[in-house]
Parts: C-alpha cells; structure tokens; sequence
C-alpha cells in the first residue's frame, strides 16, 4: 500500500489557540493511492481531516471523522492518534466529527477501508502534535529536542525536568508545524495504545438508553413523517385519497411527491408523504390511504421467474468470458474424477435493528439534516441534485447507526426526509417501518453458480469451469451482482474458466456486508468441498494442496475506461493472491479447531472454508450437529484471521469477527427475500427471521500477524462460515446443501 503526499495547502498541520488556554491542532493531509479508496466513491483526492484539542487540565479531545455504524470507528481513529500523540487513553474524550467537506473527505463507513485509509494518516497527525509539544518544551528550557522524550502527556527532559501536555499549549501554538510527511513516527514495539482492548467510547450511553442514534432525534416543534412507496419497484402514484387523509386526526400534511423521472433507485421516488403531529397519528393515516400506482415494468419480475431464466441461460453459451486460462474442455475429458454443481443464493435483507430516519429542518434555503449516514459524502450530492440545491447550503449531522451492513450506503431514505422537510416550515423527522425498510431495500443480488470440475488420478484439482448467472445488461452487472476475473481459485488451476451471463432486474441491489463475497465463497468453498471429496482427500489438506499449486501471473491488463477505483480486487486488496497468507490462516484454524484429531459423534461434523475480501485472509471452522429430524444446531465456530501487523482494538476486532460469523450463520439458515409481481413477499422479522438467541453459539477468534500496515474488519470474518456450515452439514448427514437458506431443506437422516 502506498502513500502519495505532496506540501501544498492541504497538506499541512495548523494549530491555533482555543479559549479556556487549550490548544487545537488539525492535519490536513493527502493519504492513500486513489485506487484504494471506497469504491462507492468517485476517483480523485481523499482527504481525511484529524483534530486535537489539549486543554490545561490534560484532557485531550480527539474527532472521530468516520461514521460509527457498529465497526468500531470511533475508538478505532482516536486510538491511533492518541497512542502516536503519547497521551493516556483515559485522558482522552471522543468527539463524532461533523459532515465537513472544507475539512474532512472520504468521511464515510463502507468497504472495511477506515483502517488501511487511515492508519498512517492518522499516526502523522499524533506524532506531529508530539513534535511540536516537544519542540515547545525544549525551546522553554533552552535544550536540544533531542534530549526530550514523551510519556503519558508529559514531555521530560535527560535532567529530569517535566512539563504536561496542558502547560505548554500556550508555547505549542507558537512552533512551526513538521512536515506530516517526514515527522517521526512511534516504533510499534513501543505503542502503548494500539493492540489493547478499549471498550467503546459510547457503550454508557447505550446502555442506559441515551440519546445518540439518528432514531433518538427531537427538535422543538418537530413533526412526524411516512413516505409511502409503491410495493413495486419504480412504481409512480396515479391519485391518492389526500383529502381523506388530511381530515384526520392529527395530520398536518399529506401530499404525492411525483419522484425524478427517468426513475432513479437511489434518488427521491414516487410516492405519498404523510405529516403529522405524532409517528403513531401518521401511521394510523397510512392504513386508510387508498393509492392507484402505475406498477411498471418489474411488476412482471419475479424470484421464479428469475430461477427458470437462470436455468435456461445456464443450457446456452455463456455470454461472456470473464478469465480463460489452459484448455479447459480438453482436460476435462482426461480427468481421473469429474463433478458438477448448481449453486444459488438468494436475495437478502439488510435488515439492521434501527430502521431508515433522518431529521431535517428547511428554513431560509438552507436545510439541516441529521441521519445515521454510511455515506455522508454522497448523500449530501445526491440530495443537492434531487432538491436543485447547492451542496453548500446543506449541513447534515452523522447520527450513530444501529447497524447498517451496507444499507446506509444508500441514502434514499435521507433525501425523502429533506424533500419532505422543504415543504414543511417547521423541523421534521422520518421515520420508516421496519415493513418499509424490508420491503423497500437495496437487497444481496441472487445469484448461481454452475460448476465443473475435475482431478487426475493423483488427486489435483486440473480443470475448473464456473458458469456465473446474474443480473445486468450487455457487459454491465447491477449493483454489487458482479463476480472478479481475480476471485480464487482462478490463478491456482492450469485449466480454468470463468464465464458470465446476465439477465435483466429491476429490484433494486446494493452492497451487503462483504459485498460479492457474502454469496460467492458459500459456492466457491462447497464445491471445492466436492471436489476434494472426489479426490478422496482431507478437506483442509485439498485446500493446501490448491494453494500450493499458484500459477504465474499473467501480464498485465489495463482496466477498462470507467471501471471503478479497486475493481482489481474487493476492498482494495493486493493485485496478486498471497497464498502463504491464505495457507498460514486454513493451518491456523485447522490447529484451532483439532481438525482431524476428535471423533464425532454421528449427526456431528466439522466444515472449513477460506475467503480472502477487503484485504482480509480468513478460514474458519464450524461444528454442527444435525438432529434426526433435520434441526440444525451450530456448536462452535472458530475464526482465524489475517489482517496485517496490528490488531489495533483486540476487543473490537474479535467483536467484528464475532458478529460477522453469526450474521452468516443467520442469512444461511432461513434468510431470503422472495419476489412476486415485483415486489418483495417478506414483511417482517417473522418472515425474515434473524438470529434468535437460542441458535447462537461460541465463536473462538485469533489472528496471525503479518508484514504490512492492519487492514480492515468489518466484512472479510463473515464469507467463510457459510461454507464453512454447509461443509460441516455434509459431514454429518452425507447431504450436499447446494442452494440456501438451509430452511427449505430437508436434513433428516437415519
């Protein structure tokens, strides 16, 4: 990973006094190569933006830029700013960072990127505000900077001599600024702050129930808000029952709002906005509004009809090829053993527990906006043009999110709220039903995956064909449906074909936790399950065989005109596939687990499977029992994970890895989202189901450390415990699970 710095007038460290005696320093500094950047964000600069303000007393108050989603962020940047600025942590107060485009960029939550993007960024802006503290000092007592060290907010002196933090802001505002891109930095041998579990800095709020997400917002005089959408996506109003609405107790307003046209998912829709003095008035309105809808196009879309096309395009040519490597069809008629496998995934709900808010408030053309945001950055741009308005005019507030997996990354919800507010005078809050924000989503793609492949006679995997089908036009997938040219195991079998055939979709897709990866390792792992049970090899050695088997690399290939910042490989990771850490981390886990060395009962089995996403290498082991009737109960799970050198929150990152393997565990066993006449069948948590306490189980976490700055948690702990499961159902009934969720199966065995 590299970094591109340049002095010019954003890459400089300003300090300026505050009241009250205190000092504030800010960074404004150029970080990482384009290329790595989010990818829902359009190529050029990013410019995060660092503040500290130290106070005589020797609190020191550091902004957290990046919206907090449930990641960890806002310990997570803090840390790293205070372990290089050599304060103690308990001496530090967290602040969440406005939306700021003069002084933050690149503010957004998305990608598992806050971490690479970061981690150097954020180190210069600690150690540059102890240069200067240091220079300061010394300077007071007439002696070399290079007698002078740092400990615990206090600069000390060969001879003994000790000044605090909070005594020299004062002299600190008068030093001249270090250059960020030579400043020196901590040796990580001797960080006190990174790699020790730090509890989140919001966890008493939460707890005791205070004010903090988007859904806690209340302005005086504020009003209440639904916006009512056609169940058929794109779907525009052609009359509603207004004046009915508005004899009603409580409303206030009720008005179509006729939505952009041509329509855009991503932007304000069609629909019926209600406002009114309580959410429960306004919802009790809704159940009597009666709408005529031109339904479109999609109303003849459905989950069945996608499922026979996908069969009928899987009997034709592939439309495209997407990596062609040896000669496939030639191998495959000497191979010792072949297999073939239909694989399938369903649309899935982001579902987080907070459903879609924002507050905004119009008043004199300037609008004002609160919301639990992923995308600030985006939504502030899409808003603008949906409202005519200039960017400038806006001011959005990032609330905390409960949850978001990529849901918020759309901000439809946030330009309801503000076209809403610009027709009310006074402050309003939307809030969606947790129908709304099921039916109304940014779903998991569907996908399938028809597999051949084949080993010789000494058990090596020599021919792999994927058939992928999925949603787009011509050469272009829709959002987040699309499959990588790079994804393993393409590069480790001599004979490899990747192909691709599209069908047209217009319900609406986004990225999910692990977006592509979510779908794609359950089918890639499970059928290297097969393949290895073809081989008459032990899964975990099949698979170290495979990665021992890496090809040369190819020549190069310039991307092609318009392809998106990191499409090279998801989440910005390493052009090339790094096999010893793939392997380190499947040996890891195997070690962990006692693969191998444990008879298990019958009903009971062992799974693994391995992912690399967003520049994280992971494999993981489930152990599941299944019951003669098919029940279907998760033991343990064990998680090994490569992240680079740092674990900067242990107990965040074994959080994140926590999560992310019960969340798999949750879409595979009952999770989809079905489409009938274009619009989503799935109304609630009862047709929806999430993880229910009782289905949980331990999951064990550790890391192997490697060279290379820490990359990012949030997504890659997640793709390998679905296979991982399916696998470990194999090995207890014999029953291969090709297609999910694991509830339209029947398990039972005898």
């Amino acid at each position: 990973m590299t970094t591109s710095m340049r002095m010019d007038r954003r890459n400089f460290f300003k300090v300026s006094s505050i009241i009250g005696g205190g000092i504030m320093f800010a960074a404004y500094i150029e970080t990482l190569d384009p290329t790595t950047a989010w990818a829902a964000e359009p190529a050029g600069e990013f410019v995060p933006n660092a503040f500290i303000k130290i106070f005589p007393d020797g609190i020191v108050q550091i902004v957290a830029k990046n919206p907090e989603i449930g990641q960890g962020v806002k310990n997570m940047l803090p840390m790293i700013i205070a372990d290089e600025l050599d304060v103690e942590w308990k001496n530090v107060r967290v602040e969440q960072g406005l939306f700021d485009m003069r002084n933050f960029q690149n503010q957004g939550a998305g990608g598992s990127t806050a971490t690479p993007s970061n981690w150097l960024p954020m180190r210069r802006v600690g150690a540059a505000a102890r240069a200067m503290l240091v220079t300061a000092a010394a300077k007071s007592w007439n002696v070399p900077e290079a007698e002078c060290s740092t400990s615990a907010g206090v600069v000390m002196h060969t001879s003994g001599k000790k000044l605090k933090y909070g005594e020299l802001c004062a002299l600190a505002a008068a030093v001249t600024a270090p250059d960020l891109a030579t400043v020196k930095l901590k040796d990580p041998k001797d960080f006190k702050i990174i790699g020790t579990s730090q509890h989140g800095v919001d966890n008493h709020k939460i707890v005791t129930g205070q004010p903090l997400y988007g859904i806690d917002m209340v302005l005086p005089g504020m009003l209440y808000a639904c916006f009512h959408k056609c169940p058929v996506f794109g779907g525009k109003v052609v009359s509603a029952n207004l004046d009915e609405i508005k004899a009603m107790p409580g409303i206030k307003h009720a008005f179509v709002v006729d939505g952009l046209t041509p329509v855009v998912l991503n932007s304000l829709l069609s629909g019926v906005a209600i406002v009114g003095d309580s959410w429960w008035q306004v919802q009790t309105a809704r159940k009597k509004l009666n709408v005529v809808w031109d339904e479109g196009a999609t109303a003849s879309q459905s989950s069945a009809g996608f499922e026979a096309k996908s069969v009928e395009l899987s009997k034709q040519p592939a439309q495209r090829s997407l990596r062609k490597d040896g000669d496939f069809d030639a191998t495959m008629k000497s191979a010792a053993k072949t297999v073939e496998g239909a694989y399938f995934y369903p649309f899935i709900s982001h579902a987080p527990l907070e459903p879609q808010n924002t507050t905004a408030y119009f008043k004199d053309g300037k609008l004002e906006i609160w919301s639990p945001t992923q995308q600030p950055q985006s939504g502030s741009r899409q808003v603008a043009a949906a409202l005519s308005m200039q960017e400038s005019d806006l001011t959005i507030h990032i609330s905390r999110s409960g949850g978001g997996f990529g849901r918020r990354l759309s901000n439809d919800y946030m330009i309801e709220a503000a076209y809403i507010a610009t027709k009310v005078p006074v402050p309003v809050k939307l809030l969606w039903t947790r129908e709304d924000d099921i039916q109304h989503d940014f779903y998991r793609p569907a996908g399938w995956h028809y597999f051949s492949g084949g080993v010789d006679a000494a058990g090596k995997l020599v021919a792999w064909r994927d058939h992928f089908v999925s949603f787009g036009e011509g050469n272009n997938f829709v959002a987040s449906a699309n499959m990588n040219a790079g994804e393993f195991p393409g590069g480790f079998v001599p004979n490899y074909s990747l192909d691709a055939s599209v069908m047209p979709l217009g319900v609406p897709t986004g990225a999910m936790r692990a977006p592509g990866s979510n779908g794609i390792a359950f089918a890639i792992q499970s059928f290297i399950d097969e393949l290895a049970l073809a081989a008459g090899k032990d899964p975990v050695q099949f698979r170290l065989d495979l990665l021992g088997n890496q090809q040369p690399a190819p020549a190069p290939v310039a991307p092609p005109a318009g392809a998106a910042p990191g499409a090279g490989g998801r989440g910005g990771g390493p052009a090339r596939y790094d096999a010893a850490r793939a392997r380190g981390v499947v040996e890891a886990v195997a070690a962990k687990a006692g693969w191998g060395k444990t008879k298990l009962p019958k009903g009971t089995g062992m799974g693994v499977a391995f992912h690399f996403s967003h520049a994280g290498y992971f494999a993981e082991v489930v152990q599941a029992t299944v019951a003669k009737d098919g029940a279907v109960k998760v033991d343990k799970v064990w998680v090994v994970g490569d992240i680079g050198s740092q674990i900067i929150n242990p107990i965040h990152a074994e959080n994140q890895c926590q999560g992310a393997a019960l969340d798999g565990i949750a879409a595979a066993l009952g999770q989809e989202i079905i489409i009938e006449n274009g619009r989503t069948k799935n109304t609630n948590f009862n047709t929806f189901p999430l993880l229910r306490i009782k289905q949980s189980c331990p999951v064990d976490v550790s890391f192997v450390k490697s060279a290379g700055d820490p990359t990012g948690l949030g997504e890659p702990a997640l793709p390998p415990v679905i296979p991982a499961l399916c696998n470990a159902i194999f090995a207890a009934t014999g029953k291969r699970v090709r297609s999910l969720p694991l509830s339209k199966h029947d398990l039972s065995w005898s």
